[in-house]
């Protein structure tokens, strides 16, 4: 989908946008392998799992997992700027 589309499709039900509203267009990683930027990629499509600090290996997102998202820019000479941390939990479907 283009940013266009996305757009139609968030206002189509007469949802306004705002200025600092936020569109989601798809993850931007890396060329290296810790650079990868959502589950998906870190995990190769679940063919290698990644280890949480308990020792349990994951593939994929579960019901009851906490998802926290940072996000930001930064460049020398120029302040840091960023959106702050936004938090979910997967829910059973």
């Amino acid at each position: 989908r283009t940013m266009s589309q996305m757009l139609a499709h968030h206002t189509s039900t007469g949802c306004n946008m705002r200025p600092g509203d936020l569109l989601a267009s798809g993850t931007i990683s890396g060329p290296a392998k810790e650079n990868r930027g959502c589950m998906l990629e870190r995990t190769w499509r679940g063919t290698e799992p990644i280890t949480l600090a308990d020792g349990t290996e994951r593939r994929f997102l579960q019901d009851g997992d906490e998802l926290t998202i940072r996000g930001w820019c930064e460049r020398p000479g120029l302040p840091r700027i960023g959106f702050g941390e936004c938090r979910g939990v997967i829910m059973p479907a």
